[in-house]
């Protein structure tokens, strides 16, 4: 489909492995984004420093500020988070954390969102988590983005992609999703 104006998608991995399937699904994204869609890969969940309402105040931390920008200059997030004993790990928690203090336009403050889940296992848990977190942000759910595709390590080739063309498709389709779903309810 074409579109007026390209839509602007921050894609955030919760996972902090360097051989994560999670940040392997969002590197792919990254890499063949479908046509009126521009991603934009975060990879510093690392460098932020752990939240703390006092320090939620001008001028914040740079790692912090940054994201927020970020997420400000996207039209919407997607999400690729792993379980980590049942819930969303702590690394990926500290960074919601971070997103809900944000009260200037283009906040994650009904934002659209979605996530892709990665674990052949499942993540019941930790989407389930993120589900009630985003509330209590007002993200604004794109449900019929959220996407259970199953990755393994031996998926993911050397250069941190993944090859297989029915999961290449499958990513590319939640981008699409996520784009018309912006110029359907016109928030582009």
């Amino acid at each position: 489909m074409t579109y007026e104006r390209t839509c602007r998608v921050l894609l955030i991995s919760g996972s902090l492995r360097a051989g994560s399937t999670n940040t392997a699904v969002l590197r792919t994204a990254a890499a063949l984004p479908p046509a009126g869609v521009e991603p934009d890969l975060y990879q510093d969940l690392g460098h932020l420093p752990h939240f703390n309402p006092d320090d939620d105040t001008d001028p914040l931390p740079a790692p912090v500020s940054l994201l927020r920008q970020r997420i400000r200059a996207a039209d919407a997030v997607l999400f690729s988070v792993p379980e980590y004993a049942g819930a969303l790990p702590g690394s990926f928690k500290n960074l919601l954390d971070w997103t809900i203090g944000d009260d200037q336009p283009g906040s994650i403050y009904e934002k659209p969102v979605a996530w892709i889940n990665a674990s052949p296992r499942g993540a019941a848990g930790a989407h389930e988590e993120l589900r009630v977190v985003l509330g209590y942000a007002h993200g604004s759910i794109i449900d019929e983005a959220c996407a259970d595709l199953p990755i393994t390590g031996s998926q993911v080739g050397p250069d941190g992609l993944i090859a297989d063309p029915d999961v290449r498709a499958r990513i590319a389709g939640v981008l699409e999703t996520i784009a018309d779903h912006l110029h359907r309810t016109r928030y582009l």
